[in-house]
């Protein structure tokens, strides 16, 4: 590229620390050159399941290891661990979403001078196509490297996204031809670009010396080599089948497990090496006397151009591979350096015909000449040839300041039509539909009152409805209903809060009016909150030798109580047992009122306290 050299925003497919593909490679080549690149971890494409929490966790300790999730990996290249919410499609969510994103992408890039950069994406979903309007780019390039549309049901919904995305791009770069074909039916400026391989550090390990890695030197040769992540898309009871075929060869799986493998844990000739360093990676390729791409054959596979072709390759080691359509384009291309195998049979005949003599110094010479042109540095250049002249014209037009004048007013008009669309989603859903009790149902507990030694009434203060005793006299009346159906001998009033009068001392009088004995309260007058109420009061259960109550407070505030039981009392048990009407929380299909709001928020917040603080 010429001139000065712009900045790049990456938005990823994947997170900086996960396997090293071509987004990693690409960006950091990049940052090389000179460009200033922020690399935007993976916002998703489909809502998280159970198996994604390792996933979930390792993206909050990304976001904290940065400075607000912004983080300095090397020079010229920042990597960003945004913290959204994990619902692609949901409009409310990509509105918040957009919201947060956009306001940080804009402060760290003023903080840092990051001016209208390239917006390269490998990602379709909507919220790539808001950061279109968010940043206003240069120019936006689309990297379609999978059909993420079959890559599992709950990312079917990105289609309409993509292919607006398609239109939109300046520039459409894919990885196979099927995608080629795909993408060119909504643009005309696509351009076929497969991963490439890094010539330089495969080239280097291949010449030296160096003994092979440890691991791999127990194995008994020849090794049969495959690097890449164990997903989904690989034939294991293919390779099963083929490692039980050849009993006489060792299997060398190198790479992380994402999915079960147990069906290959169980492969005698099988070892499964784990994930390794990317710079590890070349010196394990090099002790492979054969290299394989075990695919399975699907609608997801039939887009994939497999990237270790080349890794295999550059290494001057014979391919074989599944039947898959990158595999034959790639045969029509450079001729036929890769053996296809359909079967386990077909698969185990084709490995033996290639340690059978067939690696000749001619023919290791032709598969690393076919790698060396499909090296990186040679895509990137190309890459970089197309990006100038989208820049250039973009330039040109942008030069009309007519044209300009209208693009701002644009923008403008459209942010503040989202400000005000937002402000009245979020009112409708608050306030008209009974989405906040939704939220508010963790926070509720109540129980089939049982006999225990005590009841407990934990007074309200200016509690949830802001007004001093508001919520007392309903949670002292359940309390006596309880002790009148004699679920237990004793009532516990605690409160250290003091208007006109002692709130304890208060409930006390109203107990003895609706025929409780004095001699069966007890009160607590010194706690003013949650966290003392428990602890006082659990302190006038060990003097008595008290060891189950039944719990009555506010039912929103019970979630609260009981967490700071178990945490401060684990030995006493606790039966929640709120009014069973409240109320302040009596509400209707329609909505909470923003005094409710206030209270379930306040609840919420109050529980993250507590856990900050190590009461709960």
């Amino acid at each position: 590229m010429t001139g000065r050299l712009p900045d790049i925003l990456c938005v990823s497919s994947i997170d900086w620390d996960f396997i090293w593909q071509g987004h990693q490679e690409i960006m950091s080549r990049m940052a090389a050159e000179g460009h200033r690149v922020l690399f935007v971890e993976n916002t998703g494409v489909r809502a998280p399941k159970v198996r994604d929490l390792p996933r979930v966790w390792q993206r909050i300790r990304n976001w904290w290891r940065g400075t607000k999730g912004f983080r300095e990996e090397r020079p010229n290249l920042f990597v960003y661990s945004p913290l959204l919410l994990p619902l692609p499609y949901f409009w409310l969510a990509r509105w918040i979403n957009r919201t947060l994103l956009g306001r940080a992408l804009r402060r760290w890039m003023e903080a840092v001078g990051f001016s209208r950069p390239i917006l390269w994406t490998f990602l379709p979903t909507p919220l790539a196509l808001d950061l279109i309007h968010v940043v206003d780019p240069q120019v936006t390039i689309y990297y379609c490297i999978d059909d993420l549309a079959s890559s599992s049901p709950g990312a079917r919904k990105i289609v309409s996204s993509e292919e607006r995305l398609f239109r939109q791009a300046d520039l459409v770069f894919v990885t196979s031809e099927k995608l080629r074909e795909r993408a060119a039916r909504y643009s005309d400026r696509v351009h076929l670009f497969p991963f490439g391989v890094n010539l330089e550090r495969f080239d280097a390990v291949r010449q030296s010396g160096e003994e092979p890695p440890q691991d791999l030197q127990r194995l008994k040769k020849p090794v049969v080599g495959y690097v890449g992540g164990l997903h989904q898309w690989v034939d294991q009871p293919l390779l099963a089948e083929v490692a039980t075929r050849l009993p006489e060869m060792s299997f060398a799986l190198v790479g992380p497990a994402q999915t079960d493998v147990s069906t290959l844990e169980r492969c005698a000739n099988v070892t499964l090496f784990g994930q390794r360093a990317h710079q590890e990676v070349p010196r394990y390729v090099k002790q492979f006397d054969v290299g394989i791409v075990p695919y399975l054959l699907t609608d997801y596979t039939a887009n994939v151009y497999p990237t270790k072709l080349n890794e295999y390759l550059i290494m001057g080691i014979p391919v074989v591979a599944t039947d898959l359509p990158e595999i034959r384009r790639f045969n029509r291309d450079h001729g036929d350096v890769v053996q296809v195998a359909g079967t386990a049979d077909a698969f185990a005949a084709a490995i033996r015909q290639s340690l059978n003599g067939a690696s000749t110094p001619a023919v290791v010479s032709r598969r690393i000449e076919v790698a060396r042109s499909n090296s990186w540095e040679r895509r990137i250049a190309s890459m970089g040839r197309l990006i100038d002249e989208a820049v250039a014209r973009r330039e040109s037009s942008d030069q009309r300041w007519d044209q300009a004048l209208r693009k701002i007013y644009r923008r403008t008009r459209a942010h503040a039509a989202e400000i005000i669309i937002g402000v009245l989603a979020v009112y409708l859903l608050v306030f008209q539909t009974n989405l906040m009790w939704r939220a508010a149902e963790p926070l509720r507990m109540t129980a089939a009152p049982m006999h225990a030694d005590a009841i407990v009434v934990f007074a309200g203060g200016v509690g949830e409805t802001g007004k001093a005793g508001g919520g007392t006299p309903e949670r002292l009346d359940e309390a006596v209903a309880l002790y009148r159906a004699g679920y237990a001998p004793y009532l516990v009033m605690s409160s250290g809060y003091v208007y006109s009068f002692k709130e304890a001392q208060q409930m006390r009088d109203l107990a003895i009016q609706q025929g409780v004995p004095a001699a069966a309260i007890a009160l607590e007058e010194r706690s003013r909150n949650t966290f003392e109420n428990v602890t006082f009061v659990n302190a006038i259960l060990k003097d008595h030798k008290w060891r189950s109550i039944l719990l009555v407070s506010s039912p929103y505030h019970m979630r609260r109580a009981t967490m700071v039981w178990h945490k401060i009392a684990p030995d006493i048990s606790v039966t929640p047992a709120p009014p069973p009407r409240s109320q302040f929380y009596d509400h209707d299909s329609r909505g909470a009122s923003f005094e409710q709001v206030r209270g379930i928020v306040y609840e919420y917040l109050a529980i993250l306290g507590y856990w900050k603080n190590g009461w709960v």
